[in-house]
């Protein structure tokens, strides 16, 4: 079976290893690499197939930023 998503990366924390990520897709959406919250310490609900995850606030504004460059 073959995988027709594709990721790009699109702003990251870091230089090396794993670590929070934007990415873009090439179905026009972004991805989210962080570090999950579960719903009961963020005090909301989560439905099935779904999941919270948190990423640093300038790591999302470098993705904005980098977005408008393309």
């Amino acid at each position: 079976m073959q995988n027709d998503l594709v990721l790009t990366p699109l702003a990251v924390t870091c230089t090396t290893g794993t670590c929070p990520t934007v990415y873009t897709t090439n179905r026009s959406s972004v991805i989210v690499q962080g570090y999950t919250v579960t719903a009961a310490a963020a005090a909301v609900d989560v439905p099935e197939g779904e999941q919270l995850v948190e990423i640093p606030l300038e790591l999302l504004a470098d993705a904005v930023r980098a977005q408008q460059k393309v």
